[in-house]
């Protein structure tokens, strides 16, 4: 269990109305650009993680609709979120390359739903860096995908007092 896990395992004491606000609350201070946003962090396993941003202000485009780097952000927090479940604790979850194609106009709000399998999981518990392309589907309230996309994440070692490049 990693440090994101740990964290996210003390707050299953809560009474079940209060989980839901707290992990939003500890995962937007986290990452302060998703709380600008107002991402709603649904689900997260090691597994698999949901992510929802509802079609407000904030996000909109001059079409009212979600923006489109709302969209991305949407999506790249789904993925890094769950490699971020998984990543070692002496590794550090970075986002390598990502690839957004825009097919439809989206309507209302929009989930991303973002998993690894078995074997990038294992990946990344035992190798001390590498890279994995993380399965992302973004749906729209008519259960339309109006963007596909790919995004690729790396782990390295975390840099400490002993591997630091001397000036």
């Amino acid at each position: 269990m990693n440090r994101l896990q740990r964290t996210l395992a003390k707050l299953d004491g809560l009474p079940s109305p209060l989980r839901g606000p707290a992990r939003n609350f500890a995962l937007r201070r986290a990452v302060p650009f998703t709380g600008t946003a107002s991402l709603d962090f649904v689900a997260l396993t090691p597994e698999r993680s949901e992510i929802r941003v509802a079609n407000k202000r904030p996000v909109q485009n001059h079409i009212k609709g979600v923006h489109a780097a709302a969209m991305s952000l949407l999506a790249e927090t789904a993925t890094g979120m769950v490699v971020g479940m998984n990543v070692r604790d002496d590794c550090l979850p970075l986002c390598k390359s990502l690839q957004v194609n825009f097919r439809k106009r989206a309507t209302g709000g929009l989930v991303a739903k973002a998993h690894l399998t078995a074997a990038q999981r294992f990946a990344m518990a035992n190798e001390v860096k590498g890279e994995v392309t993380v399965a992302v589907t973004v749906t729209d309230e008519a259960g339309v995908e109006p963007i596909q996309c790919e995004f690729v994440w790396a782990w390295v070692p975390k840099e400490t007092s002993t591997n630091k490049p001397q000036a």
